[in-house]
């Protein structure tokens, strides 16, 4: 995999476009941040779910989970960089903090893949079969783990990363899904979309040790950035809730939202979390100081992951 393009800037430019994945439409949809207009759209592979940015920050992968391929994008514009093929069923993707590991979720192939990456190009390390429906990932800040979520069999799975073996799994609930690992790696914090919750995991001593009573269909994360908060999405209640780190606690819901919220990003000035409406066709925009949705965007079918280019890409164990 060769990346190239331009450098991410900390600073939104008139050029820079919300970019959206419309899973069951095969497309990006190209948002201006500004006017919060669609101003186009691109052909995807089939079935896009999430992406990340390559850890230059060059190029945003789009991960086409039935096509079986990566493609990289402008961050800015979302125009075609490249594909790379044969990245057999890429649901979720994320990178080790160390950039020396890149690993896929195949979920309909009940599989983890894990790559060698080289700054420029990935190879295969390793292909594990390790249950039903792996959906999620995240890192250990040591670059040796990658944990990841088996939706269907309700677990947590950890991997050794320079063994590529799996080194335990522990069930956690019905229906685990997006993972988001508090600082200093002490507790993995699971979105349990079978239930209502947020699943606190010792990882270490292999123990849920608090449940944060959320909302229905609780599935994923994002960082706030502000030191103390990480929002949840709940794809059953309508809501997002706000989750206090630091105390464990449920500090608000954003309620009044579109049906299916799923995955979710964030303003470079933290004012505003943009977030996905997988069953209505659209994204919206929270004020985060008051709690409100406060606008919708038309978009296409089934969105997913959303990706804004006006904040400068930081490699984190959480990829969005």
């Amino acid at each position: 995999m060769t990346v190239a393009g331009v450098c991410l800037a900390g600073q939104a430019r008139a050029a820079d476009r919300v970019i959206v994945l419309d899973s069951a439409q095969a497309q990006l949809t190209l948002i201006d941040p500004l006017t919060r207009t669609v101003v186009g759209t691109a052909p995807t592979g089939k079935e896009p779910h999430h992406l990340m940015v390559t850890p230059d920050g060059k190029s945003l992968m789009v991960a086409n989970s039935v096509s079986n391929s990566v493609m990289l994008v402008d961050p800015h514009s979302g125009d075609l960089q490249r594909t790379i093929p044969d990245i057999e069923d890429p649901y979720q993707l994320g990178f080790s903090p160390d950039r020396q590991w890149f690993v896929t979720a195949a979920l309909r192939m009940n599989r983890v893949d894990i790559y060698h990456y080289d700054g420029s190009n990935v190879t295969l390390a390793k292909r594990i079969p390790i249950g039903i429906t792996p959906s999620h990932l995240t890192f250990a800040s040591d670059n040796k783990t990658v944990f990841v979520t088996l939706q269907d069999s309700g677990e947590l799975a950890a991997i050794d990363l320079p063994t590529q073996t799996i080194l335990w799994r522990m069930p956690v609930g019905t229906q685990p899904a997006g993972l988001w690992m508090t600082p200093q790696d002490r507790y993995l914090l699971i979105g349990m979309t079978g239930e209502d919750d947020v699943a606190v995991v010792d990882w270490r001593n292999r123990q849920v040790v608090k449940r944060i009573h959320t909302g229905r269909g609780a599935h994923n994360f994002r960082n706030l950035d502000d030191g103390a908060h990480v929002a949840v999405s709940n794809r059953v209640a309508n809501t997002i809730t706000v989750i206090d780190y630091n105390t464990l606690t449920n500090d608000g819901d954003v309620t009044g939202l579109l049906p299916g919220p799923d995955d979710m990003d964030l303003t470079s000035d933290r004012r505003y979390l943009w977030v996905t409406f997988r069953f209505a066709k659209h994204v919206g925009i929270i004020d985060l100081a008051t709690k409100q949705l406060i606008a919708t965007i038309r978009v296409g079918r089934s969105p997913h992951g959303i990706f804004m280019a006006d904040r400068a890409p930081v490699l984190s164990p959480n990829p969005d």
